[in-house]
């Protein structure tokens, strides 16, 4: 709330006190009777609201009986009237409870409006016309009070005051005057028949009101039918909208955000109710014409031909043809016509120029070309809104009008955000859905292989020549060495004399998914990104039956154009299985930009190598596992005996000659017999591997840890000080007791644990492996000893003392 507006209620609240404390300084109640009577109906009324038809808005019947104290009561009894009145409008009935503020802004408004209103009534009093007296009231008490609202609200909300009053009260003045006028002759009657008589009218009233209230009910009800229809009619146009983006590329929140900013510029150029509900309907359907023109065209990643232009110039007119049939109560048919015109004459399908292109067509024009230019394409990726809004700038009085240009350029930000904030979740069509049932899977698209044109018999011999020559440098060795990466590119180089493609991919299959091995060409990126579920897609299609597929649709692999972010630019794909020992073990699929590139003697040559291709790759493959198996340890996975010497022997030499220091850490699991007697040796397993994930994870960059083998574990630390090892040697004792009892479910493990340093203690790694072993193992001897004769394992791991300090050396220099 700002200054102004605090000090604006300060002062309603000031003079509202001022009016009520003069009204009741003169008090004075002729007939407390009456009075009563007046308070008794006039309160209950107060919190029944009236609804208007046509209006969003109700009314208080409370203000009646205002106006009929101002006619026969004093000034004291009509200010104390209506701020009861207000009072009980403010509370009863009413959730949330307001603030006390704003009862206080509402009882003091109403009683400066109350005197504003009794003081015009006995100014017009004396001149005989009691219809003007009651009107200059009724006009007075509606001004203060409506006004006053309406300047606070204008205040908080930083708005225009008198567009405030006009959009929000000036409504409601009819209606006060009606009940100036029913005030009136509720007077007339008290005074020639007796205010009592006057009593007897009320039930007569509330079957009115009754009558009244059944049939605004009504009223509304039937407004509420036919909201639901327009809204079904929209829906409708939404699933209209739909049928195109299962067609075209762009996505159903490319029409909402048009649809964003053709109305917010709508408004702002003052279109009516109906155009700007005929813009809304054709921002959302102003390209379904496009079911009409053919999906390759449409989804070209290039540029489009002279030929494929013209196909494409058809859907305006095939749109705005199928949306005349709808007979739409608004002009939505001249927009999507009109909507690919330019400001300059230079567009299609009539060329139209300037103020000829209807309205609703220019604004769409450029709200569609602002998201299109900001929106991911086939043939492009999106611009920055700021660098698409500058390219309208330049075409500003070229393809559309300046004055539309303009508003847009002050505006576009906002609306950007505001077409975000309504973006909806889930509204994608299930387009990328794979269908299981079916051979081959749903969405894979297939093209019958083309064989080429017969050529003359010297070029057919010499082309199987030169075939048969490459079949043999493929089959008899794709590589001479055992890595799979090179074995694959040598296979990729003498492929690519033979069969033309623009990409190449080799999955291998680990467990039900397909896995990229070596990927080359176009779109690398992203087919190395793939992880294919085995029978889904073109190449887990090709896995898991064993057969073959020319000219495949790249686009159905999954995860390949899922994200709308990537762009397919391969049409067709040759894929045929790779066999091993024990079945398929993978694909190798072939990708092409052309549609229908590859033939059926590109499949033959595929599968001659295939087999040999699939032995090659398990060979490199079981090369790769020996090589592992070799070098870790089977059940942990840590790095066994013999690569632990091999580190160790290196990192010796490297701490030597940079001048460092290096620490050697054995360590052994106390309680872990126990652990195997107890729960079994799958469960000891179990421990085994649970501490190796947690040593490993305790290491630092340039850190090892290895398993020696049962349950002992030796850690390499690179530039470690003895206090540094000591500190983790409690770490570690503490988090190996956490994981054997997220496993055992007790606390059975503590860690026993002794360090060697290079250069202190040795400088051969036999030596320091000796001193570390030896220290741990007095280790040990302390937690045995300090268990004394405590029974169970529990008892022992509360005996146990942290590992000792004083266990590990202190070099001679500290």
């Amino acid at each position: 709330m700002g200054t102004g507006a605090r000090i604006y209620i300060g002062a309603i609240l000031a003079g509202g006190v001022v009016c009520f404390a003069h009204a009741m300084a003169g008090w004075n109640c002729r007939h407390p009777l009456q009075y009563l009577c007046l308070l008794v109906v006039a309160l209950p009324a107060s919190s029944l609201p009236v609804f208007l038809p046509g209006v969003a808005r109700t009314i208080s019947v409370s203000y009646v009986f205002v106006l009929l104290g101002m006619l026969d009561f004093s000034y004291a009894e009509t200010v104390l009237l209506a701020c009861l009145a207000m009072f009980v409008q403010c509370w009863w009935r009413t959730i949330p409870r307001p603030t006390m503020l704003r009862v206080a802004f509402n009882l003091a408004s109403t009683a400066i409006a109350v005197s504003l209103g009794f003081g015009a009534y006995r100014a017009m009093a004396g001149r005989g016309e009691v219809l003007v007296s009651v009107a200059a009231a009724t006009t007075a008490y509606f001004l203060a009070s409506t006004w006053s609202i309406a300047a606070v609200v204008a205040l908080t909300e930083s708005r225009n005051l008198p567009r405030v009053w006009r959009e929000g009260y000036v409504w409601s003045f009819p209606y006060y005057l009606a009940g100036g006028a029913i005030a009136t002759l509720i007077s007339i009657c008290n005074h020639r028949l007796g205010w009592r008589t006057a009593v007897l009218a009320l039930p007569v009233v509330y079957v009115i009101l009754r009558s009244y209230r059944l049939y605004v009910g009504r009223l509304e009800a039937e407004k509420n039918h036919a909201e639901e229809m327009a809204n079904l009619h929209l829906r409708t146009i939404e699933a209209l909208a739909l049928a195109v983006e299962a067609k075209d590329h762009t996505t159903h929140e490319h029409l909402l955000r048009v649809q964003t900013y053709a109305m917010e510029l709508g408004k702002k150029v003052h279109l009516d109710g109906n155009q700007l509900q005929a813009l809304r309907t054709a921002s959302i359907l102003h390209d379904i014409g496009k079911l009409a023109v053919p999906e390759h065209i449409i989804s070209k990643p290039g540029k489009l031909t002279a030929e494929e232009f013209e196909k494409m110039k058809i859907h305006p007119v095939v749109g705005a043809e199928i949306l005349d049939r709808v007979q739409f109560p608004f002009e939505v048919v001249p927009i999507v016509r009109a909507h690919h015109e330019r400001w300059n004459g230079t567009g299609y399908p009539y060329g139209l120029k300037g103020e000829e292109i209807p309205l609703g067509a220019r604004i769409l024009a450029v709200a569609d070309c602002l998201d299109a230019l900001s929106s991911d394409r086939q043939y492009r990726r999106a611009l920055p809104l700021d660098a698409a809004m500058a390219l309208i700038v330049a075409e500003s009085g070229k393809g559309y009008e300046p004055r539309l240009v303009k508003i847009l350029q002050e505006n576009y930000q906002e609306w950007a955000r505001l077409a975000r904030s309504r973006e909806p979740q889930g509204s994608r069509l299930s387009k990328n859905a794979i269908i299981a049932r079916g051979t081959p899977a749903a969405g894979l698209q297939t093209c019958a292989a083309v064989d080429p044109e017969q050529p003359d018999v010297l070029f057919s011999a010499a082309a199987a020549w030169q075939e048969a020559q490459a079949l043999y440098e493929l089959t008899e060795q794709p590589g001479n060495s055992l890595n799979l990466h090179e074995t694959l590119a040598v296979l990729d180089s003498r492929l690519r004399g033979l069969i033309a493609y623009d990409a190449i991919a080799v999955y291998v299959r680990q467990g039900d998914r397909l896995v990229p091995r070596y990927v080359s060409g176009e779109n690398m990126r992203l087919f190395s990104a793939l992880r294919i579920p085995v029978g889904q897609g073109l190449s887990g299609w090709v896995a898991a039956s064993g057969k073959p597929m020319v000219n495949g649709n790249p686009s159905v692999e999954p995860g390949y154009l899922n994200d709308p972010a990537k762009f397919s630019v391969h049409r067709s794909a040759l894929s045929v299985p790779l066999p091993g020992v024990q079945g398929v073990i993978g694909a190798l699929t072939l990708y092409h930009r052309e549609g229908g590139a590859f033939t059926k003697d590109h499949s033959r040559v595929l599968m001659a190598v295939s087999s040999k291709v699939g032995r090659t790759i398990e060979n490199a493959l079981r090369f790769v596992e020996a090589e592992e198996t070799a070098a870790t340890d089977n059940l942990t996975g840590l790095p066994n005996t013999r690569t632990l010497f091999q580190r160790l022997d290196a990192g010796l030499q490297d701490a030597a000659r940079r001048g460092g220091r290096m620490a050697i850490l054995a360590a052994d699991m106390d309680g872990f017999k126990l652990v195997n007697d107890q729960f079994g040796h799958a469960i000891g397993n179990l421990v085994l591997q649970k501490t190796a994930e947690v040593l490993k994870l305790a290491c630092r960059k340039g850190d090892c840890v290895a398993r020696m083998g049962g349950d002992e574990f030796v850690m390499l630390l690179a530039d470690a000080e003895p206090a540094a090892v000591a500190e983790r040697i409690r770490d570690l004792d503490r988090m190996v007791a956490e994981a054997g009892a997220r496993v055992c479910g007790v606390h059975f493990l503590r860690l026993s644990a002794g360090a060697a340093f290079f250069p202190e203690d040795g400088r051969d790694p036999e030596e320091l492996l000796a001193t570390a072993d030896a220290r741990m193992y007095e280790m040990k001897r302390r937690h045995h000893a300090a268990a004394g004769a405590a029974s169970g394992l529990t008892r022992l791991a509360e005996a146990l003392a942290a590992p000792d300090e004083r266990l590990l050396p202190i070099p001679e220099s500290q």
